[in-house]
């Protein structure tokens, strides 16, 4: 009889202690883990057009992500987390047209690049704009 209450108390004990995993000790401190590549806008500000491999390297570090199939782009990709929290991510693309920077895509954007958007954007709405009025103006014409 006393055997079999101390098994059952030790089951129980087992049973408790594996749902503890699952569920968290309260009041247990996680620590914030942080993975990949730290960049941050000053790296990305010293990024221009035509740079060398080895200069690229010298300012953002040794890329996370080196695609063995695409050799000319370079992925630098972070991310800070607290548990199963992410507290923060963020990512940036470099890409290489041989051994010469050719863009910058993600979360920082060297000046050299964000204004390159602007004006693709604002092009892109003036010939927008441009080619609506004509079909307007011609829809009042004939009407």
């Amino acid at each position: 009889m006393r055997t079999l209450s101390a098994s059952l108390v030790i089951i129980c004990l087992s049973a408790c202690l594996g749902a503890c995993g699952f569920v968290g000790f309260p009041g247990v401190y996680k620590i914030n883990v942080e993975q990949g590549n730290i960049i941050d806008q000053e790296m990305a500000d010293q990024l221009k057009p035509g740079m060398s491999r080895r200069q690229v390297r010298f300012i953002m570090g040794t890329p996370l992500v080196e695609d063995t199939f695409n050799q000319d782009r370079w992925d630098y990709p972070y991310v800070k987390r607290n548990g199963r929290n992410v507290l923060s991510e963020s990512r940036m693309t470099v890409i290489f047209e041989g051994d010469s920077l050719l863009s910058v895509e993600g979360d920082y954007l060297p000046p050299a690049w964000s204004d390159q958007d602007t004006e693709e954007t604002q092009n892109t709405g003036e010939e927008e704009s441009t080619d609506e009025e004509p079909t307007e103006q011609d829809g009042e014409t004939a009407g």
